[in-house]
């Protein structure tokens, strides 16, 4: 098992996207709205953001290959 030193990416690579989501289901819209790196000690987040959002819902998603969701 690997620990949580070891799954952390590295500081310069966003681990997560930050996205504003409003609606539900396939119907939601999603924007992104910035990215968060963890903590080397897989116990927090430090979040960027571009925008600030004034309605809908904040998701943090682990970042896939293709870096958008």
């Amino acid at each position: 098992m690997a620990s949580k030193k070891e799954t952390a990416a590295p500081k310069n690579i966003p681990s997560h996207g930050v996205y504003v989501v409003e609606g539900e289901g396939e119907k939601a819209f999603w924007t992104k709205v910035g990215c968060a790196w963890s903590h080397s000690d897989g116990e927090g987040y430090n979040v960027t953001l571009t925008a600030l959002p004034v309605n809908g819902r904040l998701v943090i998603r682990t970042r896939t290959e293709k870096g958008e969701r």
